[in-house]
């Protein structure tokens, strides 16, 4: 649909044309929403990963009290409706004045990407062997040292898939978005209600277009990636 040449959303499309990508890529706001995506699900990234990554060292490895408690608080926002999260998140940014904010989607998109990563993150560190952590400690190594140089190498794919997922869960978020979201700050996601509602031109379809096919190369990446790493860290295979 995002082909077609008529003015409005139809299927079979009729005709081709390239027009619809240049309107989307010539719009400020469009352009404006794109980039401020990017730069949250960037952001949401990098904190979910280091969080969900802590979360699961200490799930795994550490022995402390409430452990289950702690694995159910990191896993909640899976089973929470979104648009419960959105409302409350809304109830409580609105006073604070985050909303359409970097600093309000951050802790809200992060909330929802952890999971992904203490997911992902956990399954890696149960693959791995205990022994190799001990046999590191036993040889003189601190805990820090033998995170960097033993637990991280052999994690490290679980670590990429789950900053991936994080990065997807962020840009592709639209049910908290549309409530935290404001005149000045505003996702790709939320934009395209918008269009649905007051501008229902094939531009959505080139956007949403544009969407999928950047999530599949990232996609597609992190595959590589992690298959590398998978090599580097197995020679034998």
């Amino acid at each position: 649909m995002s082909l077609s040449t008529t003015a409005h959303l139809v299927f079979p499309p009729q005709g081709v044309t390239l027009g619809w990508y240049r309107a989307f890529f010539g719009d400020v706001e469009w352009m404006a929403a794109t980039w401020f995506s990017l730069k949250i699900a960037a952001s949401t990234c990098i904190t979910a990963t280091v969080v969900g990554t802590m979360t699961a060292l200490a799930l795994v490895r550490g022995d402390m009290p409430f452990k289950g408690l702690l694995q159910a608080l990191s896993l909640a926002p899976m089973i929470v409706p979104h648009i419960v999260l959105g409302v409350a998140l809304y109830l409580v940014f609105a006073p604070l004045k985050l909303t359409g904010s970097l600093t309000g989607f951050l802790i809200g998109h992060t909330v929802i990407a952890v999971p992904f990563v203490v997911i992902t993150v956990t399954a890696a560190l149960q693959r791995l062997d205990p022994a190799l952590e001990l046999a590191s400690l036993n040889c003189g190594a601190s805990r820090i040292q033998t995170f960097f140089h033993v637990t991280l190498p052999n994690i490290i794919p679980g670590i990429f898939s789950g900053a991936v997922f994080a990065f997807l869960a962020s840009f592709d978020e639209a049910t908290v978005a549309f409530f935290i979201s404001d005149v000045t700050g505003m996702t790709i996601s939320r934009k395209m209600f918008e269009d649905i509602d007051f501008n229902l031109t094939p531009v959505i379809a080139a956007a949403s277009t544009v969407t999928v096919l950047a999530s599949l190369a990232l996609i597609g990446v992190a595959q590589v990636l992690s298959s590398l790493s998978r090599t580097t860290s197995n020679p034998q295979e």
